[in-house]
């Protein structure tokens, strides 16, 4: 049967937070593809107000009890991270694919576990969009092109305001994300490691020389500034620098990147790309539109491999590689984190 004629992948979402409206919507896209056929969230209220938004029939506020009333081919896990391991353990003694929200778990050990329990048992894609926004699909194409020949250096930099008080005394981030601020480990696992999967993916692995962390903000118990240092593989130098209290900045995550090469330099900054050099271009983004598209690339990447069972570019085996990375930062950060 050819992959156009096979039948719609059946999906079960476990989680009705914040992030599975996009997670819906990329869904929705697929319609042919997947179907979402049920959602499950302790909150039997908030799956049912998701179920209704998207018109999907069956709602329940366990899991297990979804999976095992409930025919499905594949489970989206879009809970808090505490609850990935269990949830994708659940969904691999039922022999379903399973695409589970970054991080895979809270710490590397928690994940390398997982992913050698599950290997011979499910299909496991971590959930990991930000490299998959269009104009890092771009920027990628670049460099696979040549236009700016070796990089040389790198720096990427995220500056918000997203916890300074706005003039209602509101922090913008944690109204948009207020789990945020419950966090342990909170700028790095959860927004930096989108930031050091995209840079793996386009410079490929990164080994960590230095790390500082900062807590400014009393409203998170978590690090909100980051400081990092990495080299590429070829011995390049990786800086990336973070914070979400800068005054003057917009409390809306915008990246900027710059890609030193031998030929040319390629820059990203908010909605434009740009490459300097021998071959120049600029192309513009909407960013919203990017946002949403992250989402339904990120899932059509799933579902495709599920149904050509070909390989999924952000397997257990590299999304390790970038938790790596992450857990190496905490380490290395260690008592050196800092107050104002």
């Amino acid at each position: 049967m050819t992959a156009a004629a096979q039948a719609p992948l059946r999906v079960g979402l476990i989680g009705a937070g914040w992030v599975t409206q996009h997670h819906l919507a990329g869904w929705r896209r697929l319609d042919g593809k997947a179907q979402v056929m049920a959602i499950a969230d302790p909150s039997r209220e908030r799956a049912a107000a998701r179920a209704a938004e998207h018109g999907i029939a069956r709602v329940y506020d366990d899991a297990r009890q979804m999976l095992d009333e409930v025919e499905l081919d594949a489970v989206d896990v879009a809970a808090p991270r505490e609850f990935h391991a269990e949830l994708v353990r659940l969904a691999a003694e039922r022999g379903l694919a399973v695409l589970c929200q970054k991080p895979l778990a809270p710490t590397y050990a928690e994940a390398l576990a997982l992913a050698e329990d599950v290997k011979t048992r499910c299909r496991l894609m971590v959930h990991e969009n930000w490299r998959f926004r269009p104009y890092y699909r771009d920027l990628a194409g670049w460099l696979r092109a040549g236009r700016i020949g070796k990089v040389l250096q790198a720096e990427m930099s995220l500056f918000t305001s997203g916890v300074v008080p706005d003039a209602d005394g509101k922090l913008p981030a944690l109204e948009r994300q207020p789990f945020i601020a419950t966090l342990d480990r909170a700028l790095v696992m959860e927004i930096l490691i989108h930031h050091l999967d995209t840079l793996r993916y386009l410079l490929g692995d990164l080994t960590l020389a230095y790390s500082r962390l900062g807590h400014a903000s009393p409203a998170m118990r978590g690090e909100d500034r980051a400081t990092l240092c990495l080299e590429t593989a070829g011995g390049a130098p990786v800086a990336v620098l973070a914070n979400l209290a800068v005054h003057g900045r917009s409390p809306a995550q915008a990246d900027r990147l710059t890609l030193v090469g031998e030929r040319g330099t390629i820059e990203l900054e908010g909605d434009t790309l740009r490459c300097f050099g021998e071959q120049p271009a600029t192309l513009q983004y909407d960013l919203s539109a990017a946002y949403l598209q992250s989402y339904a690339a990120t899932i059509e990447h799933f579902v495709d491999g599920v149904r050509g069972n070909r390989p999924f570019e952000t397997d257990p085996s590299d999304n390790l590689r970038t938790l790596e990375v992450v857990e190496a930062i905490y380490a290395r950060a260690g008592a050196d984190t800092q107050a104002p």
